[in-house]
């Protein structure tokens, strides 16, 4: 499975706004202006967030992007899914039903032993990814490298 690059960007973004200064929206070019980004392609991945309700926007001139809640109500599967949408990773196109000894009166997406390793490894997934919030991820971070909320802060207050 492999995810886009929006998922890594939303994740660092949602981050990066744990640090910012309290009630301070965030535009989307200070987010980007962090990691290098193009502002434009980030500014999707923050409206699908909006869209989550992970995040909130203003407009105007001291508008842009705030976390909608604590972090630690929001988790990585949340954040997953508002770039990449719900749908399961894997699925079964029912194709054993035309194979050898396949019946047509057959469900198998629920008696095909193929389909049922791969949902369960799904949900194994994303039980993980929701076993995690930002804040989990925020403290790692901070326990890790101890100056990046400050350094975040300091990059986020230049105009």
């Amino acid at each position: 499975m492999q995810m886009s690059e929006g998922v890594e960007w939303a994740l660092h973004s949602c981050l990066s706004l744990t640090w910012a200064e309290q009630g301070e929206a965030v535009t989307a070019a200070k987010l980007a202006a962090l990691y290098e980004l193009p502002t434009a392609y980030l500014n999707k991945q923050l409206q699908a967030l909006v869209r989550a309700g992970i995040l909130i926007s203003s407009s105007g001139p001291r508008g842009g992007f705030k976390l909608a809640c604590d972090p630690g109500q929001v988790t990585v599967l949340d954040v997953v899914t508002a770039i990449e949408g719900r749908q399961e990773a894997f699925r079964c196109q029912e194709i054993a039903r035309k194979g050898p000894g396949g019946r047509a009166n057959v469900n198998y997406r629920e008696a095909c032993v193929a389909s049922q390793a791969m949902r369960r490894a799904e949900m194994a997934w994303r039980r993980e990814l929701a076993a995690q919030t930002l804040a989990d991820l925020k403290g790692q971070v901070e326990s890790r490298q101890p100056r990046t909320p400050e350094l975040t802060r300091q990059q986020l207050a230049k105009p």
